[in-house]
């Protein structure tokens, strides 16, 4: 399993390790993770301790809607408990049969454009926990849901790491509710990037970017675990957040890629990139990426690498 190690330098100059723990109370951690949940998680909030009736017969620890308009069901463990798993399973079933319930909590908290946002075809899961079993990681490769293991520990100095153990990017789900049909219908009056389905493939890619794009998405995965999620407009690619977005633009033979990154650290090169922080775009993150060559993408290798290291 993952683990992550944190050293301080001593008064010696010595690197000397830091000694993680756990929670005292499950509860601090969830509301620690609550408070910060769109910059840990790229999450937003929803709400805390909802109920799921009588049928179901619980409460979910935390209800929200990921960057890229999934909802999201968080379980919390303060130790190791395989049953956070089956626990997060069950909400996720309640999830199913609550389209409209839900949706009318993310108009409430959220307002009516992400409610007419949401994607309902692969909806997320993501369990925290001190630590999970080798049957926990076998279980979520094996289970069509798409779930998040998130590993915690605790550190002097109010320090708290989050690292994600195990993913798995689930079926996507061809149910879709009447207003996922009518956002459809309108997204087809729109001139926008193609369409790239949960199934993509290299025959979905535009033909005149298939090279160029092959080499974008070798740089992109080759930064250790990443999620590639092909979504409705964008193809995510992803850690415990979104890191990076890609969009084709063949009229223009060009693939924008969106970057999880300050544009207020990077020297904008006008046709290049471009601060994307008050500019409506497909996709998420704050930096575009204009790449219309190989040598655009070379160009481009340092900002990857950033973007990565800092997710």
């Amino acid at each position: 399993m993952a683990e992550l190690m944190l050293f301080r330098r001593d008064a010696n100059g010595q690197d000397v390790e830091l000694p993680g723990s756990t929670v005292a109370l499950e509860v601090e951690l969830q509301r620690r993770v609550e408070a910060g949940l769109e910059q840990m998680l790229g999450i937003r909030f929803l709400a805390s301790e909802y109920p799921t009736g009588p049928w179901h017969r619980g409460r979910i620890d935390t209800l929200g809607l990921d960057e890229n308009g999934s909802p999201v069901v968080i379980e919390y463990k303060k130790n190791s408990d395989s049953g956070v798993l089956s626990q997060a399973v069950s909400y996720l079933s309640w999830l199913e049969s609550a389209h409209h319930e839900f949706e009318a909590l993310v108009q409430k908290v959220l307002g009516p454009e992400a409610a007419e946002s949401i994607d309902w075809r692969r909806p997320r899961m993501v369990c925290i926990a001190a630590s999970f079993s080798h049957h926990d990681r076998v279980a979520v490769q094996r289970l069509p849901e798409r779930i998040d293991l998130v590993r915690y520990r605790v550190f002097e100095g109010d320090l708290l790491s989050l690292l994600l153990v195990d993913s798995s990017p689930g079926s996507p789900s061809t149910a879709s509710s009447r207003r996922n049909r009518e956002r459809d219908a309108a997204a087809d009056s729109v001139p926008a990037a193609p369409i790239v389905p949960a199934s993509a493939g290299p025959s979905l890619v535009p033909d005149c970017l298939r090279d160029l794009y092959a080499e974008l998405d070798g740089a992109l995965t080759a930064w250790g675990e990443v999620e590639v999620a092909p979504l409705r407009h964008y193809i995510a690619y992803r850690r415990l957040v979104n890191v990076a977005s890609v969009i084709f633009r063949p009229k223009h033979e060009a693939i924008l890629v969106y970057l999880r990154l300050d544009p207020g650290t990077v020297t904008l090169e006008e046709g290049f990139t471009r601060d994307m922080r008050s500019i409506g775009h497909l996709g998420t993150g704050d930096l575009e990426v204009r790449l219309a060559s190989a040598a655009d993408l070379e160009k481009a290798a340092p900002l990857i690498r950033r973007a990565f290291e800092a997710a």
